[in-house]
C-alpha cells in the first residue's frame, strides 16, 4: 500500500502554512517599510524647510514604491509556481509545438 503515514501529511501542510504567512508577512514588510522611511524622510524635511508638503509627497512616493515591491514579489512567486508546475509534468510549455531552428 502507498498510504503515507498521517504525520507525514502533517508536516507537509505544516510547511505550506508556514510559508503562506511568511509570504504574507513579507507582502506587509515589502509595503510598510517604504512607506515609513519615505515619510520621515518627509518630516525630516518639513522640518528642516519649514514646509508642510514634503510628508504627503514622500509618503505616496514610498506608496508607489511598495506597491512596485509587492507587484514585483508576487509576479516571482507566481513563475516559481508556474516552474514547479512544468517541471512535474502537469502544464504545457508556452512555446511547445514551435520551431527551434529559426
Amino acid at each position: 500500500m502507498s498510504k503515507k503515514a498521517p504525520y507525514d501529511r502533517k508536516n507537509k501542510q505544516d510547511k505550506s502554512v508556514y510559508r503562506a504567512l511568511v509570504l504574507i508577512m513579507q507582502f506587509g514588510i515589502n509595503m510598510l517599510v517604504p512607506i515609513g522611511f519615505m515619510s520621515w524622510l518627509g518630516i525630516l524635511l518639513d522640518r528642516k524647510c519649514g514646509t508642510s508638503f514634503f510628508m504627503v509627497l514622500f509618503f505616496f512616493i514610498g506608496a508607489i514604491a511598495g506597491f512596485q515591491n509587492i507587484w514585483r514579489m508576487a509576479r516571482s512567486v507566481y513563475d516559481e509556481e508556474s516552474h514547479e508546475k512544468n517541471a512535474n509534468g502537469q502544464a504545457k510549455r508556452k512555446d511547445a509545438g514551435k520551431d527551434d531552428d529559426k
